[in-house]
């Protein structure tokens, strides 16, 4: 078992999952401070002067000043700014993803496969599959060469 763990994780694609999880983690820091500290900001400004993390629903009914006061206090609360921000953020990265994956399609030229060339043909006659180097049907003897 420790000789099959040990050719698991020499395998190459393993280790290329390891590092793509840990740039992808430090990426998602990166968009999230992105989007909290430089693309929110002006977006509650122009709403309003709204800070989107303070948006919540008290469901206790007391009437909260803040969504700290009242996580504080236990309140159940719906903090549906926060899911805004979260919303933006994985836009931003679906987004960032998206123009990353075409750039190196660009780059790379990745084109489809051509189809492989075809090893069998159809006997115009007797409509058998036959091998594309045939000059004759061997079902119906037809000489293939002079047809079209």
């Amino acid at each position: 078992m420790l000789q099959d763990f040990k050719a698991f994780i020499a395998r190459g694609n393993v280790i290329d999952l390891a590092v793509g999880v840990i740039i992808g983690g430090a990426f998602g820091k990166i968009i999230s401070s992105l989007v909290n500290d430089l693309l929110m900001p002006p977006i509650g400004l122009l709403l309003g002067k709204v800070q989107f993390t303070n948006l919540f629903i008290d469901l206790s009914g007391k009437g909260y000043p803040s969504l700290d006061a009242a996580r504080a206090a236990g309140a159940p609360v719906l903090a549906y700014g926060n899911f805004i921000q979260t919303v933006v953020d994985f836009l931003i990265v679906a987004f960032v993803i998206f123009l990353v994956v075409r750039a190196y399609n660009r780059l790379v030229g990745l084109k489809p496969a051509p189809a492989p060339a075809p090893t069998t043909k159809e006997c115009p006659y007797c409509f058998t599959t036959i091998p594309i180097r045939a000059t004759r049907c061997p079902n119906c003897t037809s000489d293939l060469t002079t047809a079209s």
